[in-house]
């Protein structure tokens, strides 16, 4: 898909000469043994072989299948974009794995051959495809997934149950299983990472050896699943919630279940009478029920599980009945899986990627991908001979091409860039994107972290989002390129709801309640869709609704806005500084002049680091801290004490009225106790010259 403006005609040519040219030159190299696969739903990045990736695809697209089927829907959604990285070897997987603490205190790879990485612009999937049927180790928190973003909010047992439930799949290109112990196999069994796992109950075991939870109370029970290390399942909490979703599921009792979660959940009512009006018995009839249910299943589902656990094709075990075993829903023939090559350097910085989302790996995807970003690669070396040729000729031949001063990965370059707006870093975020879109003018990415970029900044600065049109134009890119972005169509809402359109912006935020109907940001930003169009009654219902929430941050969110509601309905308008105050739109040019205007401004900074003359070799630095106190005594000139991790620093400046700001129209020496940026040249150990100043 086209980022923006078409690239002229000459630029390709001159890419397509390039492109032969390094086809000719380049001496010989081993194999690249990176392949990037495509099937119906899910993308599989690998080294292991194409037919090792495709079995990858084809066994996630049957669980998406069997997840489907056990909620009777016809179709799921995908609200976040998912990568699977699927590695050929211990070491690959286990440099990037999460590490647990050892009873020693160390930090050790963890045993299981895959993990879930959650995040908020994109999930990754990693697999250890050295272990037997590793995509197994991830079907609990693919049912989590799943969950999410495809069934209203519900109970921690009601998610834990499915999750276990569908953790005991097991299949092939022919048949299903589904339904035994799914911790069963996990008991007394040595760990992948060279240590042995203790000894632990399974399911069954706890079920036959315990007291049960009572209904009310395992109903009740608080649960939070969040984070990539959810904990043991050998729990009865665990045990019990399985037991009964199985029971639902082969009970076809699932319908009523809805209605339980509608009384205790929205009507509030509590969990013995919800329990009663929707099942038709009481706690203690349908926790008979389940029990009758489990000591009859007993018998079949251990035998499943120890076929499972003895056989590599447990689908071919004839003593498993048909409620348990089914046809595959998607075979190999009957979904498109596409494989083509993936360049290296992409693989590297995807892999690096996954490190910095690990905090105990952080620093070693970082330096990877600084090394990526700042490499130039062979197609830079050619750009470059290029541009030296022909730097002489007017500036209007070129007038439709981006400068490309960047060099390096492109991929690399944009990751790093959400790095950066995730820690707040707000410039060079901006520094990296440009890279990222002069590199790759093609990568629709660029369109969403942009748009993501100015929203944070918005939000740290306590000011209006700039460029709006700019942001609505990139968000619908986004949205057309991945249409089931309930992120992109959220920020399209807001950016809609910013700029005087709350008609559409009520249109985008239902899209992306839709998408992901356990989000609870979108129905605040719904919230404050409906103050700004004075839709009262439907704003306090759903501000209600969060008062109830489990999230104390929305819960206070909630708090916040319900009382400033009644003043906005006695004066008929929204009060300062609230979700309802609007912005008037900016004439606006086309999605990329924000780049333009960035590079602009990156000159602009070059050229006032430069200021301090020709003989000042000392090095640029760069400190986030706190500005004290401003002294213009001496006016124009001034000294600005800035602390920072206890280090206090006395910059000067020879005249105020032409320093670099950022964030602020103009100067101003009354400025104390505000959190500051800075680039200065260094004096001595406390003391040194200022070259730029960012004003938060």
């Amino acid at each position: 898909m086209s980022r923006a403006g078409p690239i002229s005609l000459r630029l390709v040519s001159v890419l397509s000469s390039a492109i032969l040219l390094c086809s000719a030159s380049a001496p010989a190299a081993e194999p690249n043994p990176w392949l990037e696969i495509h099937s119906a739903h899910f993308t599989v990045i690998t080294d292991a072989g194409e037919k090792k990736g495709r079995e990858v695809a084809l066994r996630f697209e049957q669980m998406r299948a069997v997840f489907a089927n056990l909620l009777s829907k016809d179709r799921l959604n995908q609200p976040v974009p998912l990568t699977i990285l699927a590695f050929r070897n211990d070491e690959s997987y286990y440099q990037a794995a999460p590490l647990r603490r050892s009873q020693t205190g160390e930090g050790q790879p963890i045993d299981a051959p895959g993990f879930f990485l959650p995040g908020e612009d994109q999930d990754f999937i990693v697999l250890n495809l050295l272990a037997d049927e590793s995509w197994r180790a991830v079907a609990h928190d693919f049912a989590h997934m799943l969950l999410n973003y495809n069934y209203p909010p519900a109970q921690g047992w009601f998610d834990e149950g499915l999750a276990e439930y569908l953790a005991s799949i097991h299949a092939d290109n022919q048949q299903v299983e589904i339904g035994g112990d799914p911790e069963a196999s996990a008991s007394a069994t040595p760990g992948l990472a060279g240590t042995q796992r203790d000894s632990q109950q399974s399911l069954t075991q706890l079920l036959s050896a315990q007291e049960w939870i009572p209904l009310p109370d395992l109903f009740s029970t608080k649960h939070d699943p969040s984070g990539y290390n959810e904990g043991t399942h050998h729990t009865l909490y665990y045990a019990e919630s399985w037991i009964v979703m199985h029971y639902l599921l082969h009970e076809n009792r699932l319908p009523e279940t809805g209605s339980y979660f509608d009384l205790v959940l929205n009507q509030h009512m509590p969990e013995e009478y919800a329990i009663q009006k929707a099942y038709n018995m009481t706690s203690a009839q349908l926790e008979q029920a389940v029990k009758d249910y489990f000591h009859s299943q007993a018998a079949l589902i251990g035998a499943l599980s120890s076929v499972q656990k003895s056989s590599d094709h447990p689908a071919n075990s004839a003593s498993i009945e048909p409620a348990y075993r089914f046809p595959a829903p998607v075979g190999p023939d009957d979904s498109a899986i596409i494989a083509k090559p993936l360049p290296e350097d992409d693989a590297r910085a995807l892999y690096a990627e996954v490190q910095t989302r690990i905090p105990e790996r952080r620093d070693l995807g970082l330096k990877e991908l600084q090394a990526l970003a700042t490499a130039p690669t062979l197609a830079d070396k050619k750009a470059a001979a290029r541009a030296e040729s022909t730097q002489k000729k007017s500036d209007d031949e070129n007038a439709d091409q981006l400068p490309t001063t960047a060099v390096g990965n492109a991929l690399a370059h944009r990751i790093l860039a959400w790095d950066h707006i995730q820690q707040g870093e707000f410039d060079e975020a901006l520094t990296e994107l440009g890279d990222t879109a002069a590199l790759n003018r093609n990568d629709v990415w660029v369109c969403y972290y942009l748009s993501v970029l100015k929203y944070r900044m918005a939000q740290a600065r306590h000011t209006g989002m700039q460029g709006l049109a700019n942001m609505m134009l990139d968000l619908r890119t986004v949205v057309e390129w991945y249409p089931e972005f309930a992120a992109a169509y959220d920020l399209l809402a807001l950016a809609r709801n910013e700029g005087g359109g709350p008609a559409a912006a009520m249109q985008a935020e239902r899209a992306a309640m839709s998408l992901s109907p356990r989000d609870e940001r979108y129905v605040y930003h719904m919230a404050q869709i409906y103050i700004a169009s004075k839709r009262w009654e439907s704003a306090e219902t759903l501000l209600e609704r969060l008062r109830s929430s489990a999230n104390p941050e929305m819960v206070s969110l909630a708090r916040e806005r319900l009382s400033e509601i009644g003043n906005e309905r006695k004066y008929g308008m929204a009060v300062p500084g609230s979700a309802g105050t609007q912005t008037q739109l900016t004439p606006q040019k086309t999605p990329f002049d924000v780049l333009d205007e960035d590079a602009a401004r990156r000159a602009a900074q070059e050229k006032a680091a430069q200021s301090g003359g020709a003989g000042d070799r000392r090095p640029t630095k760069f400190l986030k801290g706190r500005l004290v106190a401003v002294d213009c005594s001496t006016a124009p000139a001034a000294i600005l004490t800035v602390t920072a991790e206890g280090i206090a620093l006395k910059l000067r400046v020879a005249d105020y009225k032409s320093l670099l700001l950022i964030g602020a129209d103009q100067f101003s020496c009354a400025w104390q106790n505000r959190e500051v940026s800075v680039n200065y040249k260094p004096g001595g150990l406390a003391d040194g010259d200022l070259v730029s100043l960012e004003v938060r």
